[in-house]
């Protein structure tokens, strides 16, 4: 992997987890302070770009190899939606009080 590819995919894996959090109301990141909740974005986001660009572009054959193309960039999108709301459910989950 080249550096343009890599700045390519942490560009598209933040903005992916940023527009996956708006797209999600009451997410579980709202509990975290400003930098946190971003680097779990990110993070969450980058994963989400991966499994979705492997999904769409792998396994259905949407899209090609460039590093901005629609089916990747589609793909990213919806497993970054993904990632992000399973992500805030777990951390829901666990901080729910207990009886």
């Amino acid at each position: 992997m080249d550096v343009g590819s890599l700045i390519a995919a942490l560009l598209l894996g933040f903005v992916c987890g940023a527009i996956a959090r708006a797209l999600i109301p009451n997410d579980a990141f709202n509990t975290m302070s400003g930098w946190q909740s971003w680097v779990a974005s990110t993070v969450l986001g980058l994963l989400g770009a991966l499994l979705g660009y492997w999904i769409f572009t792998g396994l259905l054959g949407i899209g090609d190899s460039d590093k901005f193309d629609w089916g990747g960039i589609v793909g990213a999108l919806i497993g970054s939606i993904i990632v992000v709301a399973i992500g805030s459910a777990i951390l829901k989950r666990t901080r729910a009080p207990r009886a």
